[in-house]
C-alpha cells in the first residue's frame, strides 16, 4: 500500500510536465513581464516608479504599444502579453460582458480625469444656443461627459446604466448646446472645429493638453480610475502580486508626487 501511494504521488508531481500544463514552479521562475499600453501617460508612470521596483526583484519589463484598447485587451486575453494599463473598471466589465472574457483589474493607477476644453472660449464663457460640444461616442465615456455638462448646469440628464447611455438621456437642454459624438481619440483634434470638447484624460495628456487648462474636470470616482488588467486566473500569480506591490510602494508614490506633470491626476486610495 505504501508503495502504491508513493507511485501515485510521483505521477501527480510529473503530470504538469507531461501535459505541458502550468505549474507554480514554472510561474515562480517567470522573470519577464510583458505590459501593454495605448497612447497616454501610463507607460511613463510605469517606467518611473514601477519598473525600478520590479527590477529589484529580478524582473525585466517588455513594453508593447497598441492603437486601441480593444487590441490591448485581446492581447491580454490571448496571453500575448501579461497585463495592460489603459482602462477603467466600468469599461473593463463592459468589455468582459460583450466578449465573454475574464480580465480583471488588480490595482488602480493615477489617472487623468476627463475634462472640458476649448480653443475658442475662456473659462468664464457664457454658453449660448447652438454652441457645439464634442463628446465620446461610446456609452460609458459619453455618460462621464454628460456628467461634466450637468455639473456646469448646461443640461439635465436621467440616470441610466453606463453601457446603455445615449444622447436621449439628456432630458433638458436649457443652454441649447449641440452634442457632436466622436470617437474618443478624436476629441483633441475636434477642438479646432467645435466650441468645446469633452476629452478623456489620457488622450488630453497625449495631445499636449494640460489638465490645469480645462474649463472643467470630472469629479472622478473609483470605478473610473484606470487599472492594471490581467487574466483573472493570473491575479494571484507571484508576478501579478509583485506589480501590485510595486505600484503601492513609496518609490512609485514619490515618483508621482515629485513630478508636476501629474498635477490634477486622480490618485488611488493607497496614496492617502
Amino acid at each position: 500500500m505504501k508503495k502504491t501511494w508513493l507511485l501515485l504521488l510521483s505521477a501527480l508531481l510529473i503530470l504538469p510536465a507531461l501535459t505541458g500544463g502550468p505549474s507554480f514552479a514554472q510561474d515562480a521562475s517567470k522573470k519577464e513581464i510583458k505590459v501593454g499600453f495605448v497612447p497616454g501617460p501610463y507607460s511613463d508612470e510605469f517606467k518611473a516608479g514601477v519598473e525600478p521596483e520590479l527590477r529589484k526583484k529580478g524582473y525585466s519589463v517588455r513594453y508593447y504599444e497598441f492603437s486601441t484598447g480593444l487590441e490591448a485587451n485581446t492581447a491580454v486575453f490571448r496571453d500575448d502579453i501579461d497585463a495592460n494599463i489603459m482602462q477603467h473598471t466600468v469599461f473593463l466589465n463592459s468589455y468582459n460582458e460583450r466578449n465573454k472574457t475574464d480580465l480583471a483589474g488588480i490595482v488602480a493607477v493615477p489617472t487623468p480625469p476627463m475634462g472640458l476644453y476649448s480653443k475658442k472660449h475662456p473659462r468664464d464663457v457664457k454658453v449660448k444656443a447652438g454652441m457645439t460640444v464634442a463628446v465620446p461616442n461610446d456609452p460609458v465615456n459619453l455618460q462621464r461627459a454628460l456628467w461634466i455638462l450637468r455639473d456646469l448646469g448646461w443640461i439635465e440628464i436621467r440616470d441610466n446604466n453606463p453601457v446603455d447611455v445615449t444622447e436621449l438621456d439628456v432630458v433638458k437642454n436649457p443652454s441649447g448646446i449641440r452634442l457632436i459624438p466622436l470617437e474618443n481619440a478624436q476629441g483633441p483634434r475636434a477642438l479646432d472645429d467645435v466650441d468645446f470638447a469633452a476629452v478623456q484624460g489620457n488622450f488630453a495628456i497625449y495631445s499636449g493638453l494640460k489638465l490645469t487648462d480645462a474649463l472643467a474636470l470630472e469629479k472622478m470616482t473609483s470605478p473610473y480610475h484606470n487599472v492594471v488588467a490581467v487574466r483573472r486566473g493570473n491575479s494571484d500569480k507571484p508576478w501579478a502580486r509583485d506589480i501590485v506591490t510595486a505600484f503601492t510602494s513609496e518609490t512609485f508614490k514619490s515618483a508621482i508626487r515629485s513630478n508636476n506633470f501629474y498635477d490634477g491626476f486622480a490618485l488611488p486610495d493607497y496614496f492617502n
